[in-house]
This record gives structure tokens, sequence and C-alpha cells, in this order.
């Protein structure tokens, strides 16, 4: 694996997830040859070819193509060659939690001993992986250093800069999201200031360190947990009143300084519920951020207790979850609640059925649930659905094929309640709401 032109500097991104694959093709159609790292043959196969290996990305396919005719995107499965042939090494491998919410650092730790063995010097290091604030000095700057001999900020520049992106919409957020950048010293802030300026073209925000840098992020993610756990208590407590939370949030949110979030069935992805710990695990053990975490893990089971209170007993009942993905029009099943769902249907005795039309019925069954599509006979066995997140498939739901079911919980207070209720079906949500008819 060569550069392609000696007039473009070259960048190593390594890591060819969502997030990685969707900056390699940015920087690669920006003038910089990119070698892409991935562990995953198949990816580093796809991305040779100048094909995406990533679906529901508007735009990636065309930036992934368009940068392999002109040949500055390749892809390798070796990180450490990747690395000795670029000045700047942006590193975007997952870093998430066991199941006990301990920070799991096998991926990151070996692609980080590989870039130790290519680096060269004066080169840059970027971390744009979510991090417990401090790790990016003390854990990854520390490890280059001992394996390669090279000193973070003496010898190559380190910084941080978050990815700070949504699914669906990458490319558009990384030209429009400013760029928060710190770095170990004033030259690797500035220097990876002058990157993201050229590469992105998006706003700034320096800060005064990496650990500012770092901690920014995981706080961005601890907001949203907090608020969402409030949306959730509230409207535990409006079912308890008989108070629609729906009406309650438009008549609420009218005041400027209100902005009450949406309750649903729970939080999934590789952010909201996991970034959290990072704090957690650092000291932060009481409080809202632990307390938030508990509450919003405690909606699959809160569901399950309203369906239960309509239908009794789950055991032998055939239920139908509605997404397997975290949340609609994304395939992604990282921490999805609907993970949870199966297990406690399957601890109750239930027979679970899953739906999802970004999924193949063997990526369901991989999942521990037998897929089920909604043009299938069987419908009309099910006795209770649960909408878990909301593709836009499920706009056109022909509920009057569910004639066997007793109960829709919708648990993103999105579907038609009283066109379910005309068939004879009780319907159930989050804070007593759903969209009515026009």
């Amino acid at each position: 694996m060569t550069g392609y032109s000696a007039s473009l500097p070259n960048v190593a991104v390594v890591g060819l997830g969502k997030i990685g694959l969707t900056l390699a093709a940015v920087f690669a159609n920006h003038r910089y040859n990119v070698f892409g790292a991935d562990i995953n043959p198949d990816v580093a196969a796809s991305v040779n070819q100048g094909i995406s290996h990533i679906q529901n990305e508007p735009g990636l396919d065309r930036l992934v193509l368009t940068a392999h005719k002109n040949n500055t995107l390749s892809a390798t499965t070796n990180t450490a060659e990747a690395t000795a042939q670029a000045e700047i090494i942006v590193v975007i491998v997952p870093v998430l939690t066991d199941e006990q919410n301990q920070v799991d650092y096998q991926l990151i730790d070996r692609a980080v001993a590989e870039i130790a063995k290519g680096i060269k010097k004066d080169a840059m290091v970027i971390f744009e992986t979510t991090l417990p604030p401090g790790d990016t000095e003390n854990r990854f700057g520390k490890k280059i250093e001992e394996i390669s001999g090279l000193r973070p900020g003496r010898d190559f520049d380190l910084a941080y800069s978050p990815e700070r992106v949504y699914s669906n919409q990458i490319i558009h957020d990384l030209g429009h999201y400013p760029k928060v950048v710190g770095g170990i010293n004033e030259k690797s802030l500035k220097s990876a200031a002058a990157f993201y300026k050229n590469a992105l073209g998006c706003k700034l925000i320096e800060v005064s360190s990496l650990v500012t840098a770092e901690f920014s992020k995981v706080a961005e993610c601890v907001y949203r947990d907090v608020n969402i756990a409030l949306a959730n208590e509230l409207a535990m407590f409006a079912e308890d009143k008989g108070v629609s939370m729906a009406e309650v949030i438009s008549a609420s949110n009218s005041q400027p300084y209100s902005n009450i979030h949406s309750p649903g069935i729970g939080v999934g992805g590789h952010c909201i519920p996991i970034y959290p710990y990072f704090f957690i695990n650092k000291g932060l053990s009481t409080g809202l951020t632990p307390l938030s975490r508990e509450i919003n893990d405690s909606m699959a089971d809160y569901a399950i207790g309203k369906i239960e209170k309509q239908i009794g007993s789950l055991k032998n009942k055939n239920t139908l979850i509605l997404g397997l993905s975290y949340r609609g029009n994304v395939k992604e099943p990282t921490k999805s609640t609907t993970l949870v769902l199966i297990d406690r249907m399957l601890e109750k005795g239930a027979n679970p059925f899953v739906n999802d039309p970004l999924f193949s019925d063997r990526e369901i069954k991989q999942h521990g649930a037998a897929p089920l599509s909604l043009y299938d006979d069987n419908c009309s066995k099910i006795d209770a659905v649960i909408l878990q997140s909301f593709h836009e498939e499920y706009n056109e739901i022909d509920f009057s094929q569910f004639t066997n079911c007793q109960l829709v919980l919708d648990g993103r207070n999105k579907l038609n309640s009283q066109e379910i209720s005309r068939l004879g079906i009780t319907y159930e949500s989050i804070g007593n709401q759903g969209r009515q008819c026009p």
C-alpha cells in the first residue's frame, strides 16, 4: 500500500465503522490521501472496491466510490502499515462497556499498539473515539511512547477531537457541528485545528486541554441521558395521575426555557447507555448521572409490567416487538431495548417475535427471537405488539390483521391510538399519549 500523490498529505483512519469510514471518505474527497485500517478483512476488501459496507448513511456510497476512482482512498487490515505511511493518524475505534458496565478497552488497546509500531517521528495522532477523561494522554499516549520510544508532545503531536455526529446524517453533521479540539500542548492543538479546518471546513472550538475535550463529549451524553430520564419519570407519574404527557410537553415547552424531552421505552445505541459510565466509573457514583441510568434502563421492565397488567401472565403468549434497532430508520442493534425485551419475554415463558425491515431473518434470529413479516398469516396469532423503534415503514401497519391481539404498547408514542382502539385492541403508551387521527 503506497501513497497516491506526493502533493497530497497522507492520513490514516484507524477503524472503518460507520463514523470512521465516513471520515475517511470525506477526507479523501478533500485533497488527502487516506489509508483506512480495519481488523475486518471484508471491510477492507469492500473499500478497496469502492463500495461502502455501511448502509443508510446518505451520500456515503458516492463519496467512497469517488475517492476510489480518484485513488485517494484505500484500506488494509495492517494498522501499522497504514500508520507508517501517514503524517496524520485519526483513531475512531469503538470503546464500549461490558456486562458489568466496566470499560472494555480490548479493541482500542490492540489498535493503539499497532499504531505505535508504525508511527513516524513528527506525526500527529488524533483520537475521536469517546473516552473516559484522561485516557488520551495517560493510557494511549503512554502506550505509544512505551512501544515506539517517541514522546507525545515532543516527538509527535497528540490531540483529541470527539466525534459529535448522528447516524443517518453524519456527512451533514461533520460540516455543520463545531469540532471540539484539545491538545497535549499548544503545538498539538494548533496542528489538529488546522487539519480539521482544511479537511472538514467546520467551525472549531479549541479547548485548553485533552481532558477538557474528553470531558465535554461525555458530558453531552450525560446531559441527554438525564433529560430523557426526567421525561420518563414525569411520564410514569403522568400515567399515575391520568394526565397526557403529550399535552404536558406541548404546554410546558411553550415556555422558552423548558425543553422536556419525549419519554420512551428505553435508550439504546453506542452513546447514551454507555458513556455515562465513563464518569460513573471515574468516581461520579452518586447523584443524577447514575440515577438517570437506572431510570432509563428500567423502562423495558416498566413496559412489560404495563403489558402484564392488561393481559395477565405472558407465559405461552406470542409477543411481537417492532424494531430490532435501537432507534428508527437506523440499522444498529447495540444496546437496543429490544434485546432486553427479548430476554425478559423468554424469562417469563413468552414467545418473542421481532419485525425489523432493516434486518434479515438470519440477523434477527442471532438475537434470540423469531422473525415475523407483517404480511405473514401468523400475525393473527400475536397476543401483544410492542413498538420499540419507529421505522418509517411502520406508518403503514394494518393492525386489522392482528385479530387475536389484545394490546398494542406504543413504546415511542408514534402510532395512531384511535385507529388501534377502533379495532377493539387496547392501546397503551408511555405517558398516556399517542398520535391521534387528524
